[in-house]
């Protein structure tokens, strides 16, 4: 019951930010209230407010600014889907910024206590705990702190009572989002409801710091070796999940030119960098930080041999990420999808990017290649009317997304925080070097992740990864292929038909047929080879060499891997 009367509460505050930004118009948009719309001229507060001069996308903003820190989640998480608004919106919705007051730095101190639960009181953990915060968003605020040992930690407190908060917004935001499905043709294509689940998701996600302290321990690992990105250490002996305890990381802001210049960083350096530590992260590592503003990139300045004697070199620094709660990752088959659509776009292979959505099932399989290919061209040939460098990868890929959704491909989560982090991230490195080139830094990681994945290379890793495991039902094999063969001759092999055409399953037999001559010969090879081999040990080297068994055993495991990796 108190749940219902803190959500009447909370929609009667709605509507009074909502009319305070004369934003009253969307809800009389609704079909709902379409035949009533010529009423709100009727309404007493429409009398004598004047009408605002601002965009409407402005006022959207500061509505969700007002409305406080879940309502500006909401809105950050909306900037994501730019497929899918329009781009003044979507603008306006990415300088939403989570800055919120902050609480009191003794109640900070209380959580913190309880959190440690028998490894000490405050006192007795850290020399010195700060209770001024360094920085407050939505969900929690990060303190300083010094341990025991003199080492200079943060200390991240998640907010008192914000998950009743959550609670009551989220219900909130979930009931609008059904009333909106039903009664508004364009906000039904917004997937509202989906929308409200996702968020839900994130805020569950970000409430749970053990979540983001292992975020943050596993892109550590991942660049343990690197000479320039640096990743604070978690200290799990006092990290708990409303609670966690963290190395500091002192440096200068990433977008604080004026600073670095007179750290003598040296900025173009240090733009390329940051693109191929992004890349890196997206290709060779599948988990990329998803949340890279510039407040979560820090340069630490540090002397290193051998700059000084560089031409015109300035300082090397250290990049240091911080704030792991966003992060994400990227299947092999998202990775090909991009790797493959960048280079085919750089070659301006627009058939080839049309080929790789239908062939893939990215788009329907009756979505006709020519349309797709001259929808393509149309939307992204522009974009090649400059000089390379000056072509957005981030733009590339949204014009790409919008293109697709109109074929119905479906634009999976990753991707668009993908997109969004490249914006990001381009932003920032022609901030630092307008004359930077992302091409020239990003295409030698797609092209050694594309040659390692589908080259003789990547066959040869897949196979070495596979082996254990071929190995160990090779034994199977011949009794299987034997079972099968007397099943088909004998009439008692049923093949289950899904498909009406007939042309399909002449196919599918034909191809099932081969395989098992591949499967019966390579087996037979196999079992020779090896039968040579132990006639050859027990006859006293008759055979001389131990070649020809290796060749024959050879033979029969590549036909064997050939069926099981499905090359036929």
């Amino acid at each position: 019951m108190l749940l219902v009367f803190a959500q009447l509460w909370r929609l009667w505050t709605i509507q009074r930010v909502l009319l305070r930004n004369d934003l009253d118009e969307l809800v009389f948009a609704l079909r709902l209230f379409r035949p009533i719309r010529r009423l709100r001229y009727l309404l007493p507060w429409n009398w004598w407010r004047s009408r605002h001069l601002e965009p409407g996308a402005v006022r959207i903003r500061r509505t969700l600014e007002a409305l406080g820190p879940i309502a500006i989640k909401f809105g950050q998480l909306l900037s994501t889907r730019r497929d899918l608004l329009p781009e003044d919106i979507a603008l306006e919705l990415a300088r939403l910024q989570d800055e919120v007051a902050p609480f009191p730095g003794g109640e900070a101190k209380r959580i913190v206590e309880r959190a440690l639960q028998g490894k000490g009181k405050i006192d007795e953990v850290f020399l010195r705990f700060d209770e001024t915060p360094l920085a407050s968003a939505s969900i929690a605020q990060v303190h300083a702190a010094t341990l025991k040992d003199g080492r200079e930690m943060i200390v991240k407190v998640v907010r008192p009572e914000i998950e009743k908060v959550m609670r009551r917004d989220l219900g909130i935001m979930r009931k609008l989002a059904r009333t909106l499905e039903r009664h508004s043709d364009q906000a039904r294509n917004l997937r509202p409801t989906w929308l409200v689940n996702e968020f839900e998701k994130t805020l569950l996600d970000e409430l749970d710091l053990m979540r983001e302290a292992a975020n943050a321990s596993q892109l550590r690992r991942n660049f343990h070796d690197s000479e320039v990105l640096h990743i604070p250490q978690v200290e799990w002996e006092y990290t708990s999940a409303r609670v966690m305890v963290m190395e500091r990381v002192s440096g200068i802001r990433v977008n604080d030119i004026a600073a670095l210049r007179a750290a003598g960083v040296d900025l173009q350096w240090l733009a390329e960098s940051a693109v191929e530590l992004f890349f890196t992260q997206v290709f060779r590592d599948s988990y990329f930080h998803a949340d890279l503003h510039p407040g979560n990139i820090f340069i630490c300045p540090q002397e290193r041999p051998g700059d000084a004697g560089r031409d015109g070199a300035g300082n090397r620094p250290r990049i240091a990420m911080v704030d792991f709660g966003i992060m994400s990752s990227l299947s092999e088959f998202d990775q090909r999808y991009l790797a493959e659509n960048f280079l085919a776009f750089l070659n301006r292979d627009y058939r080839k990017v049309a080929q790789l959505h239908v062939e893939s099932g990215w788009v329907p399989g009756a979505t006709r290649v020519d349309e797709f290919e001259f929808a393509v061209r149309a939307v992204c040939e522009p974009l090649f009317d400059r000089p390379l460098r000056e072509i957005s990868f981030g733009t590339m890929l949204l014009r790409l997304f919008q293109t697709a959704r109109r074929f119905n491909m479906v634009i999976l989560p990753q991707l668009l925080l993908l997109q969004k982090t490249l914006v990001n991230i381009e932003g920032l490195g022609r901030d630092l070097c307008p004359e930077l080139d992302l091409w020239r830094a990003a295409r030698p990681i797609m092209e050694r992740w594309m040659s390692g994945r589908m080259g003789a290379r990547g066959l040869l890793r897949d196979t070495g990864e596979n082996l254990p495991y071929w190995l160990n039902r090779l034994p199977e094999m011949p009794i299987k292929t034997l079972d099968l063969l007397d099943r088909i001759r004998n009439g008692k092999l049923t093949v289950e038909v899904n498909s009406a055409g007939l042309e399909s399953l002449r196919d599918e037999l034909q191809k099932h047929n081969r395989n098992n001559v591949l499967t019966l010969s390579g087996a037979t090879l196999l079992i020779a080879g090896i039968l040579i081999y132990l006639l050859d040990i027990a006859s006293g080297g008759v055979w001389g060499a131990p070649f020809l068994p290796l060749l024959v055993s050879g033979v029969g495991l590549a036909l064997l891997v050939r069926v099981i990796v499905g090359l036929t």
